[in-house]
C-alpha cells in the first residue's frame, strides 16, 4: 500500500531516505527536497497536491508544522479506510481528528533525523503494529502506554540542541585557552562519540556509569560537582519543566 508524505522538510525526508524508496508519494510541500527523493530513490514520486496525496495513499504521514497543520488538514478530504501518522509536535489526536472531520486512527510519533541511517529511537503513541513496524524499520520504535509517556519522550527529543550547545561551549574555552578549535572539535565529538556507544551498550543506570567515569577525587568528580553547584542542574530541569508544560499546553 502506497505511503503518502504531507511535509517534505527535514525530517520527512530523512524518513523517506531511511526507506530506501518503494510505493512513496510526496506532497508538493518542500517542492525542492521532494524532488530530489524522488530522482534519487526508486519508487519515490510527487504528487501534484496535498489532496493528490491523500487521494493515492492508504497510510498519510503528517509531517507539517504546527503554526499551518489546521490549515492544511480541514482543506483535505479523507477516506474511512486510511490511517494518519502525525509528526507533528503539540498537536493532540483528537484536535486531528476534528480537523480531519472522520474517526480515523491516529497515531502520533517524533522520529529524529537519524532515521536516515535507520539508527532512529521513535515513540509512537497509542501502540499501533503498523506504525511500530515502519519505524522498527528506521531503528526501534518504543510504543508508548500512555500520552503522559509521548510527552515524557517528546520533552527529551529537545535536548539535542543542549547537547550541541555543551560541545560548543567547551569547545570555545578550550580554543580561548589556547588548544587550536580543529584538535578541540576532533577530541570532543570523539569524546562524546564513544561516551554515547557506553551509554547505548550498558545496561546501567546513567548514575552509575557517572560513577563509573569518574573518580573519587578526580576531574571528573569535580566538574560535576561544579556544574551542579553552579546552577546547571537545577537549569536542566527547571527547561524541562518547561517543556513539558509546552508541549501539554499549559
Amino acid at each position: 500500500m502506497t505511503l503518502g508524505v504531507i511535509g517534505v522538510g527535514t525530517i520527512a525526508a530523512a524518513l523517506v531516505e531511511g526507506l530506501g524508496g518503494g510505493g512513496i508519494l510526496l506532497s508538493p510541500r518542500g517542492a525542492t527536497t521532494a524532488a530530489r527523493l524522488a530522482r534519487r530513490l526508486p519508487g519515490v514520486r510527487v504528487a501534484a497536491s496535498n489532496q493528490a496525496v491523500v487521494d493515492g495513499s492508504g497510510t498519510i504521514i503528517l509531517a507539517v508544522r504546527p503554526q499551518v497543520v489546521e490549515a492544511v488538514v480541514r482543506d483535505l478530504r479523507f477516506r474511512p479506510d486510511q490511517k494518519v501518522i502525525s509528526l507533528v509536535a503539540a498537536t493532540g489526536i483528537d484536535t486531528l481528528r476534528g480537523w480531519i472531520g472522520l474517526d480515523l486512527p491516529v497515531v502520533r510519533a517524533v522520529p529524529l533525523p537519524f532515521v536516515a541511517g535507520r539508527s532512529g529511537v521513535t515513540p509512537v503513541f497509542p501502540p499501533d503494529p503498523e506504525a511500530e513496524a515502519l519505524f522498527n524499520r528506521l531503528g526501534t520504535a518504543i510504543p508508548c502506554q500512555s500520552q503522559q509517556e509521548f510527552d515524557l519522550i517528546a520533552v527529551a527529543s529537545a535536548l539535542m540542541g543542549s547537547y550541541f550547545g555543551i560541545l560548543e561551549t567547551a569547545q570555545a574555552w578550550l580554543a580561548t585557552q589556547g588548544l587550536p578549535e580543529v584538535s578541540a572539535r576532533t577530541y570532543l565529538a570523539g569524546l562524546f562519540a564513544n561516551l554515547g556507544r557506553v551509554a547505548t551498550d550498558s545496561q546501567q543506570d546513567f548514575a552509575v556509569l557517572r560513577g563509573e567515569y569518574s573518580t573519587r577525587g578526580g576531574l571528573n568528580e569535580q566538574l560535576f560537582r561544579d556544574f551542579s553547584a553552579g546552577g546547571g542542574v537545577a537549569a536542566l530541569t527547571l527547561g524541562l519543566d518547561g517543556l513539558l508544560a509546552r508541549v501539554r499546553g499549559q
